[in-house]
């Protein structure tokens, strides 16, 4: 458990009062060495509901050798003759999410602007569309909507009246650059899409199949959301594809300082309030405003 800083704050100017609560989030991690890399994965549990998984991605970067000036176009020459790749890390996270009970459904949310007119006299005037999403499949990002997905309850309702739910912002996602068509696209062709739905099946463990080493690209998540399951009030798995896009620096050599990536769930409605409220209150005594 860790200190993370301001959860909230607030001074008010007429009365010169400051009310000011501090974060601290709960710290899961394990790092596994994969060849020459190190992945460091971190689950954070924070006190308003966020649940937030990090990767920090360290080690020793693959590398090639040239002739020392004359790199080419694919790395940078990190030393005299030596080259470091140009790549990309794509990870996915299965969520069996469970909000509030197995049963619940999926919303792709867009902001949209309100074209010029009398509803929006101003240009200024933007609202969120909800689109629920009811079968099986890929879906993508979109950075021009602002795009999010919304995991809601099928049966719980907060004090508005309306579902319960989480969101899952793809912040960590990566454009693959890998050719569907070449030998790794074939065997990995879940990283084309930013999230993959499907309905729970305890056997649908892997989104590159079984066995991917030795995949013909004919198993996998990309194939388990081609049986068209509803995802309707059902016990609905998430999975997730994000990443990292690597030009090496000559900092990353020898060693690479993490580099690093990941999403995180939000709570949308489904607390009635904020629920860090009660948190205890505390003063800064090096503060000039502290008062005794």
């Amino acid at each position: 458990e860790e200190d993370d800083g301001l959860v909230w704050k607030h001074w008010d100017y007429r009365l010169d009062h400051t009310e000011v609560r501090r974060s601290r989030r709960l710290v899961i991690s394990s790092i596994a060495t994969v060849g020459n890399y190190e992945y460091a994965c971190y689950w954070y549990l924070y006190l308003d509901g966020t649940i937030e998984y990090e990767i920090k991605a360290t080690g020793i970067i693959n590398t090639v050798a040239c002739e020392p000036g004359q790199p080419g176009k694919y790395g940078t020459e990190v030393a005299p003759g030596v080259v470091g790749q140009i790549h990309q890390h794509h990870f996915c996270v299965r969520l069996d999410l469970a909000i509030d009970g197995d049963n619940n459904a999926v919303y792709e949310c867009d902001t949209v602007a309100e074209p010029a007119g009398p509803l929006n006299p101003y240009g200024n005037a933007f609202y969120m569309r909800e689109t629920q999403l009811t079968t099986e499949g890929g879906r993508q990002r979109n950075a021009d909507t602002e795009r999010y997905w919304k995991f809601v309850s099928g049966s719980a309702r907060n004090a508005m009246g309306q579902a319960t739910g989480y969101r899952l912002h793809p912040e960590g996602s990566v454009r693959p650059f890998v050719a569907p068509d070449s030998p790794s696209g074939v065997r990995m062709p879940f990283v084309y899409n930013q999230l993959w739905l499907t309905q729970y099946d305890p056997d649908e463990r892997y989104p590159g199949g079984e066995f991917v080493n030795q995949s013909d690209g004919a198993d996998g998540v990309h194939a388990y959301a081609t049986k068209a399951r509803s995802i309707d009030n059902e016990d609905v798995v998430a999975w997730h594809v994000f990443g990292l896009h690597h030009l090496p620096r000559l900092e990353d050599f020898p060693v690479q300082p993490v580099a690093k990536t990941g999403f995180k769930l939000v709570p949308s409605g489904f607390f009635d309030v904020n629920p860090t409220l009660d948190l205890p209150t505390s003063s800064n005594a090096a503060s000039c405003h502290a008062k005794t």
